[in-house]
Parts: structure tokens; C-alpha cells; sequence
């Protein structure tokens, strides 16, 4: 018998002081939950937001979630994608060796995300 593995989806996004400026990661989070209903998607924060990934992580150990797909919400792989958030998954992995934990590449990276974008920079000129 195969055991089913309960999947996780966390957006992953900086963090900012207004909370204003987590509106559009609110929305995509909604969007992607509406669209994998069956999927557990959550949103985190590096810094100054809550939830931080460390204390989302604990939460979705607590309802049972073993394997968890992080996705940086960031246009490019920079320091904090690169080095700070191996840094904090790593630690996570160490105190749960039970639970899966994957990193996908900066959303931005992806070449329908940009093509999107330059869609939207061109219609900008109309």
C-alpha cells in the first residue's frame, strides 16, 4: 500500500511595512488555490511580514502536511532566494527529516512569466 503524501504549496515573498504591498501575492495565492482546490497554498514571508516560513512550516507540520513546495515569489534568484532561504529550509529540514522540502526557482525566471510581463510592458504603450 502507497502512503498519499499531503502536499503543501507556499508562495514565497519578501515582505515590505506597508501591508498594502501584500495584496497582489494575496490575490495570486487565491487565484492558485482556486485553481488546486485539492492543494494546501500558502503565502509566506522572508521578512517583516507574517507568517515567516519557519512559523508557516510549523503550522503545516501540525496539520499533518509532509511534503512542501516552496516558490519564490521574486523576478530574479538574488541573495535572498540564493542563500537566505536554503539557509532557513536547511534548518527546517534538519528538525523535520520526515517532511519534503523543495525549492523551485524564482518565479521570474520562467519564460512565460516574462513573456507575460512583456506582454503587459507593450500593451502599456496603447
Amino acid at each position: 500500500m502507497t502512503v498519499q503524501k499531503r502536499r503543501a504549496l507556499v508562495l514565497f515573498a519578501h515582505g515590505a511595512r506597508d501591508p498594502r504591498w501584500a495584496e497582489p501575492f494575496q490575490r495570486l495565492q487565491a487565484i492558485v488555490q482556486a485553481q488546486s482546490p485539492q492543494l494546501h497554498v500558502s503565502l509566506a514571508f522572508l521578512e517583516l511580514m507574517s507568517p515567516r516560513l519557519p512559523e508557516l512550516a510549523l503550522e503545516l507540520i501540525d496539520a499533518g502536511i509532509d511534503d512542501v513546495t516552496i516558490v519564490p515569489v521574486f523576478l530574479g534568484q538574488g541573495g535572498h532566494v540564493r542563500r537566505d532561504l536554503p539557509l532557513v529550509v536547511d534548518e527546517l529540514e534538519a528538525s523535520h527529516p520526515a517532511v519534503s522540502f523543495r525549492i523551485a526557482a524564482a518565479v521570474g525566471e520562467d519564460a512565460q512569466v516574462l513573456n507575460a510581463m512583456a506582454n503587459y510592458c507593450l500593451a502599456a504603450l496603447e
